[in-house]
């Protein structure tokens, strides 16, 4: 991987604590170089995104070039989050991956209707979450040119 991808900063929100534990162990797993952080929740998210609250210094909390984006969160979902984000002229450019629970046919294309760039059902074990994070990390490092 080339040094640029050190740059791409990739922002999670995911209120299960075991899921980001999770998600990270993939990320270190499979050699993405890429620095992550977590939010808890939509609300958490949008904080992030608009340096407010516990998030106000861009130093601790820089532009996310990817998000992670769990739909079913407490405060405000990943739904309603997306819809805000992609409704921004200020974030509208960062791409979303949704990785949910969620197989519904309703959430994939409401998902796509407000502005994901992806979908990912969450895959049930950790090996295959490794593999999924791996093909994750190439495509969108390696293969995409994403926005600086």
């Amino acid at each position: 991987m080339s040094t640029a991808v050190n740059l791409i900063q990739i922002l999670m929100a995911d209120d299960d604590p075991d899921d980001r534990l999770l998600a990270e162990k993939a990320f270190r797993d499979s050699k993405l170089i890429n620095q992550i952080s977590f939010v808890e929740d939509g609300q958490e998210l949008m904080e992030y995104l608009r340096h407010e609250g516990a998030y106000t210094d861009p130093d601790s909390s820089p532009r996310p070039g990817v998000i992670l984006l769990d739909l079913n969160m407490p405060r405000k979902d990943g739904r309603e989050a997306l819809g805000e984000i992609k409704s921004d002229p200020d974030l509208k450019s960062i791409p979303i991956i949704v990785l949910t629970t969620s197989k519904a046919d309703e959430d994939v294309l409401r998902s796509y209707e407000l502005g994901a760039n992806s979908f990912i059902t969450k895959p049930v074990t950790f090996k295959s979450l490794a593999e999924a994070m791996r093909v994750f990390g190439e495509y969108w490092f390696e293969i995409v040119k994403l926005p600086e």
